[in-house]
């Protein structure tokens, strides 16, 4: 329930899932603020992936929650049910709904006369130009299946984009992705980063670190090789299906830590003497977590990282998705100075108070603009 103009609104939240308490899912926790009280829709959650807020928060599952495995997350393998998951949410007694979407969240349908925002992390990933990342490696004849799949998947999600009626996208590099798959327009507003929890500390390491899902297109892999090559040492904190590979190709001056609490990791973005980041990320909001703290990042040239890292100033680019060019990067990182205070003051314009303001402020222009208030 929010209060604009006078009036009162009933407000919901809609999540794609919290299954791995990720950028995105810090994202729509972070709506409680904008939206309190409002309760959140989701596909399925993971009971050990609910924060304390989210615990007390009136969160809402679809009929794919029964057959979550709590032990062992299987919540990808519902892809294809997830479109039905949404759809059948009766969100018929709120006037304004608020969704967290890079998968189907978008896809639930609103009554006449509400106004649904999106916030987009990315239209799916793996339904359009990541789809033969995805499947590369798999046997041809379920790389088929899965594409008979995506398919139909692809259909329904340009479908639901309609039902959207003001797209707010995470950075300008999914904003474009937002108009060249859905020829939507959307509103350009930063995801937030906890500016008052990472901060720099007094205590300097002779290490690198990655903090990631352990999964293939993290691309993890590039700086464990070149931390290798360069028998530089290397701190890798995350969990994922590349966790056993990951851990045979470290050598000795590189660590595979696992998942790690949230006091262990700033410590590591505070001691790190950079951070780096091999991906090609919507936006990806570790590279500002580790400048918060005060700590460079080397970065894939890429994506989201382009707005989030300035090169020279905060930290370095590298130009090509291989190992030669990743050590090439952390070569040129170790001839410039970077101001540690540089790193804190970029972080700073991702605090939550800026994204909570910016947020409040497109729904109520957009309102306005519809005659709610």
């Amino acid at each position: 329930m929010i209060e604009m103009g006078g009036k009162r609104y009933r407000t919901a939240i809609v999540h794609d899932w919290f299954c791995n308490m990720g950028g995105g899912d810090k994202v729509a926790e972070a709506f409680l603020d904008i939206m309190p009280g409002s309760p959140v829709y989701t596909c399925c959650y993971l009971e050990k992936s609910l924060t304390p807020r989210l615990q007390s928060a009136d969160v809402k599952a679809s009929f794919l929650q029964k057959f979550l495995n709590q032990k062992k997350d299987n919540h990808q393998k519902f892809l294809p049910l997830m479109p039905a998951a949404f759809e059948n949410f009766d969100m018929n007694e709120y006037d304004i709904v608020l969704s967290s979407s890079s998968c189907c969240a978008k896809g639930v349908i609103t009554r006449p006369g509400a106004l649904h925002f999106c916030y987009c992390h990315t239209p799916m990933r793996y339904a359009w130009e990541f789809f033969g990342e995805y499947t590369e490696d798999m046997r041809p004849m379920k790389r088929r299946i899965i594409g008979l799949i995506m398919d139909y998947i692809r259909i329904w999600d340009v479908i639901s984009a309609n039902r959207v009626d003001y797209f707010i996208a995470n950075s300008q590099n999914v904003a474009n992705r937002i108009w060249k798959h859905y020829r939507r327009k959307a509103t350009v507003i930063y995801p937030p980063i906890d500016t008052t929890y990472f901060t720099p500390g007094k205590e300097d390491g002779d290490f690198y670190l990655c903090i990631s899902r352990l999964v293939k297109y993290k691309r993890i892999d590039l700086a464990v090789k070149a931390c290798n090559k360069l028998k530089l040492p290397l701190v890798v904190i995350g969990q994922g299906a590349e966790y056993d590979d990951l851990k045979k190709m470290a050598g000795e001056t590189v660590q595979i830590l696992g998942r790690q609490p949230d006091d262990v990791i700033r410590d590591h973005y505070r001691r790190c003497k950079a951070f780096i980041f091999p991906g090609e990320e919507d936006f990806g909001m570790t590279p500002l977590e580790a400048q918060a703290c005060g700590r460079p990042v080397i970065a894939y040239g890429k994506g989201g990282a382009l707005e989030t890292v300035i090169d020279g100033k905060t930290g370095v680019f590298f130009a090509e998705q291989t190992v030669e060019s990743l050590m090439e990067g952390i070569k040129r990182l170790q001839s410039i100075q970077i101001d540690r205070d540089a790193c804190r003051q970029n972080a700073e314009r991702f605090s939550f108070q800026t994204f909570r303001e910016r947020m409040q402020e497109e729904i109520e222009r957009r309102c306005q603009d519809e005659c709610f208030l």
